[in-house]
């Protein structure tokens, strides 16, 4: 397989370039992390300039491969992430533009590609993790609308974002994966209640949702009732599958930035993590290289990442901690300073394992999917 770029997305590549170089130095101060309204403000009005510049579609209406030089070069040139907006562009956008209806794309994807709306992800729950299909946040059908009733649990952004991807159950009788519905429910329906969850990090990006009778119009229903397991599946091959490409790039930076200041303050002279940071080189490159693999198989199957991705996001989530857990030997007492760089990182890359899928999941797909081992009892 030739992974190299194409004329076009060289092209592509050149006058992104230019574009970052000039865009990059007008943007405003970047807010607190702790301030999510400012966040949302501030990753909002990237996302406009972006719009205005013509890249706000290169999500959804490029190819797979220009959506990964496009995620490539923005991390390279330090340009804002996608921030509060991601579960919008990178999860929620992509499921409607391959599951939904014209009208719903015609409603929804504008919005989020011109930096006017955040969304949230609303499948996790107490009691349903990594076993997603036990949830029991139910849905009840009244005429033309459902009413919600349970509560989600790590729900990045709920605090800001004005629509949620929801998963509820409509069918109790059914089998755990055949009764469930994938929703679009706005964030200021009467009956929703969030309330912020502070991390090991510090910081308040996740929340908990509480549903109290909300009601959610039938038209809000990707895919058909009852199928929302399946939709669910998409959502989760581009979480799994795509979203996670710029963040390769930036654990590349990272590591160059380890092995400097580790030449710097005299580690570098231990050959254990000089080896140490060469296997993650390795194995960052090798990462690149699925992420590469994974788009192109994508783009020749209509645009969805496949099984794939679970690949990529096992090996991905804990190469991330072994990068950080190195960077905590490169700072030496330094790693316990919470002012540090990579200090917050390191807590954060704790939850790689278990966000998106657990690694224990992960190896169930690919166990299951790829190698075809029998299903455990």
């Amino acid at each position: 397989m030739d992974l190299s770029d194409t004329p076009e997305e060289e092209e592509f590549r050149t006058r992104l370039r230019e574009w970052l170089a000039k865009a990059l130095p007008t943007l405003p101060a970047e807010p607190s992390p702790d301030d999510w309204p400012g966040r949302r403000a501030y990753d909002l009005g990237w996302q406009r300039m972006l719009h205005d510049a013509g890249y706000a579609g290169v999500h959804w209406d490029a190819s797979p491969t220009l959506r990964m030089v496009f995620l490539e070069e923005t991390e390279k040139a330090g340009a804002p992430y996608v921030g509060a907006n991601f579960v919008g562009l990178l999860h929620a956008g992509p499921t409607i533009a391959a599951e939904g209806t014209a009208e719903q794309r015609a409603r929804w994807l504008p919005p989020i590609l011109r930096g006017e709306q955040v969304w949230c992800q609303g499948f996790s729950e107490p009691d349903a993790g990594s076993d997603l299909a036990s949830l029991r946040t139910r849905a009840r059908r009244d005429g033309d609308t459902y009413v919600v009733t349970g509560s989600k649990i790590w729900t990045s952004h709920a605090e800001v974002a004005d629509w949620c991807e929801l998963l509820v159950r409509t069918d109790p009788d059914a089998p755990r994966h055949r009764g469930i519905t994938w929703l679009a429910m706005p964030m200021a329906a009467d009956g929703v209640t969030v309330r912020p969850l502070r991390t090991l990090a510090g910081s308040a990006e996740f929340a908990e949702v509480f549903l109290d009778e909300v009601r959610v119009p039938v038209a809000n229903r990707v895919g058909e009732e009852n199928d929302g397991w399946r939709v669910t599946m998409v959502t989760l091959s581009f979480e799994r599958g795509t979203a996670f490409v710029g963040e390769v790039v930036a654990c590349r930076r990272v590591l160059r930035e380890l092995a400097r200041t580790a030449r710097g303050n005299g580690r570098w002279d231990d050959p254990a993590l000089r080896r140490r940071l060469g296997r993650l080189d390795a194995e960052f490159r090798a990462l690149w290289r699925l992420t590469q693999w994974n788009v192109s198989e994508a783009e020749a199957s209509g645009g969805v990442p496949g099984v794939g991705g679970s690949v990529f996001k096992l090996r991905y989530s804990h190469a991330r901690q072994e990068l950080y857990d190195t960077a905590a030997e490169v700072l030496g007492p330094d790693a316990l300073d919470l002012d540090r760089p990579w200090v917050l990182d390191r807590l954060s890359s704790l939850s790689y394992t278990i966000a998106a899928g657990t690694s224990q999941i992960q190896r169930t797909i690919v166990a299951e999917r790829i190698l075809g081992l029998p299903r455990g009892r």
